[in-house]
């Protein structure tokens, strides 16, 4: 049998039998104990868990029976970040989910081919909030809505949940590679080479934009108490929010029209993606299914959706100038289009350091700023680079914004470049380096025996913003200004801090 993801907009109405009976399968999940593997609060373990936090929340009774120590240590806190794990294993999370609401569906009397929706935020006039996640009440009942909970409060912590589209961005689509890496180069539309990473340092492309933004924003934090995050704020929480589903399965649909790009690489072809972590000894990739029996996978068994019966009805590219054609463009107005085509990102590249700040930066309330000193020499390079006459791929250049630490994962702000003294940075957009929101933060800041304390590395493609400076004469500068504003003021209890910002030049 096979199964069609479908726009959650685009079903027909608000309560449109795909939703209906989503929320139906929610609501057997809900019912079952913490204990049991098919649950809906066992399965938002497996994504993340932290007790503490979800018994503030209202998830967790210490006096409630435990799952077995077994089932705790194969299947829960597994889901990968910051690595290149990040897509196939939210890909299997997802199948498994579905198999286990269609599996209430069907018991139900439901279709037997139901399928998730995904929620494409990108879309004219589909960025609020599906209309069956806002209300407690439903076609099946008043005040207990599955799809509902209170802890969602938006990117204005107002209630009012939506995601603001001018802050997300779809240029992890453009980046030929799958894999990135941590040299301070691109991380990759998929991520950087890892083991089994519960909680890595780098997050890549499509992960950082529109992934962990969209986390940020939707869950937002409680107006009443800022220390408290909405549940999809948090990746130890996200799981526990049925719009969780949606969003990832919009994701994993970004990985698809990835995919359809002819100018991007194929999926990692070495052995310890395929097989994933137990090809270097780490954990497997393993999840509970119906009628008691587990299902492990590796990234190699999902690379190829269609193989796996399923499909997404729309994969068509994001509208615009594709990003290497657009600089292209911009650079060398004198370049055919034969020549433009021509062009290929593709193959080795080298990675330099080209500027660097002095001191670790701390973030709080609505403003905060450092400069990066240019290495002269390797300035002069990123520029001949950008002179070049023929087709050659211009440089590369990505903003680091390393070990960045803080204790609030819904903090998101944007990071623009050479705004003038005295000028509102939202009013130079075009000096806007990209948006950031601090998912997972938390878990990377704390200091355990799983984690190092060492925070998130997030980068920023800023190519855009060092052609302008380039053809406005202005890149001959020693330094750069970076500056960051945050969406909403930053408290001092956060402890939002950035290590080392760093700006590098990548070229092929």
């Amino acid at each position: 049998m096979s199964f069609t993801r479908k726009n959650v907009w685009e079903l027909g109405g608000d309560w449109a039998d795909p939703i209906l009976w989503y929320a139906r399968g929610v609501k057997a999940m809900k019912a079952r104990a913490l204990s049991e593997p098919t649950g809906w609060r066992f399965y938002g373990a497996i994504h993340g868990i932290d007790q503490g936090l979800w018994q503030q929340l209202g998830y967790f009774n210490p006096e409630e029976p435990m799952p077995s120590d077994a089932d705790i240590a194969a299947y829960w806190n597994e889901c990968q970040h910051g690595s290149w794990y990040f897509l196939p294993w939210h890909r299997g999370y997802l199948i498994a989910l579905e198999a286990i609401v269609r599996d209430a569906v069907v018991k139900l009397g439901g279709p037997a081919d139901w399928a998730l929706p995904y929620w494409n935020y990108f879309k004219p006039n589909q960025f609020k909030l599906p209309p069956a996640f806002a209300s407690p009440d439903w076609p099946d009942g008043s005040g207990d809505n599955p799809l509902f909970v209170p802890q969602r409060y938006g990117p204005d912590n107002d209630g009012n949940v939506y995601v603001p589209v001018n802050e997300i961005n779809l240029n992890a689509l453009a980046d030929p590679d799958f894999t990135g890496d941590t040299s301070g180069g691109s991380p990759g539309f998929g991520g950087v080479n890892t083991g089994f990473s519960h909680s890595g340092d780098v997050h890549g492309g499509v992960e950082t934009q529109p992934h962990d933004y969209v986390h940020g924003l939707v869950g937002g934090s409680d107006p009443t108490n800022p220390n408290m995050p909405g549940l999809m704020s948090d990746p130890d929480t996200a799981g526990l929010d049925p719009i969780f589903w949606l969003h990832h399965a919009n994701i994993d649909r970004l990985w698809e029209v990835w995919r359809e790009n002819p100018t991007t690489d194929v999926d990692p072809s070495q052995t310890n993606w395929v097989n994933g972590p137990p090809a270097v000894g780490d954990r497997a990739f393993m999840l509970p299914m119906p009628g008691g029996v587990s299902w492990t996978y590796t990234p190699g068994q999902l690379s190829d959706l269609a193989k796996l019966n399923y499909a997404y009805d729309d994969v068509s590219p994001a509208a615009g100038t594709p990003q290497l054609a657009a600089r292209l463009q911009r650079l060398r107005p004198n370049l055919t289009a034969a020549d433009i085509g021509s062009t290929v990102m593709a193959g080795p590249k080298k990675v330099e350091l080209l500027g660097v700040n002095t001191q670790s930066l701390k973030v709080s309330g609505t403003d905060a700023r450092t400069s990066v000193k240019l290495d002269s020499a390797v300035r002069q390079k990123v520029s001949a680079s950008l002179t070049a006459a023929g087709p050659a791929a211009p440089d590369r250049i990505f903003l680091n914004l390393e070990n960045v630490r803080g204790l609030h994962d819904a903090t998101a702000f944007s990071v623009y470049i050479n705004v003038p003294d005295g000028d509102d940075p939202r009013s130079h957009p075009d000096h806007l380096a990209g948006s950031i929101a601090l998912f997972g933060v938390r878990k990377a800041t704390k200091v355990d025996d799983k984690h190092a304390g060492n925070g998130l590395t997030f980068v920023l493609e800023i190519s855009h913003v060092i052609d302008k400076l380039h053809l406005a004469g202005a890149l001959n500068a020693n330094e750069i200004h970076v500056r960051l504003v945050p969406r909403h003021p930053v408290p001092e209890a956060a402890k939002v801090s950035i290590g080392r910002i760093s700006i590098f030049r990548q070229s092929r």
